[in-house]
């Protein structure tokens, strides 16, 4: 996912992928440890993709600083 759609999300809608992303993400290692998963990758996209909402999630849920 891209940066510019997350922003679009609203909050409940992220926590939701997140934890989506994190079920998706312990799918993937499990089918890693038994042989099955024909692309590693997939699995570090997943971590960086649930960091990137976690990031957007807590620039929103974060007061902004105004002077």
């Amino acid at each position: 996912m891209k940066a510019s759609e997350i922003r679009d999300l609203g909050s409940v809608e992220i926590q939701q992928k997140v934890a989506d992303m994190k079920e998706t993400l312990f799918n993937l290692r499990f089918q890693h440890e038994i042989g099955q998963l024909e692309n590693p990758k997939k699995i570090t996209q997943t971590k960086k993709d649930i960091a990137r909402l976690n990031t957007i999630l807590n620039e929103k849920l974060k007061p902004s600083k105004e002077n």
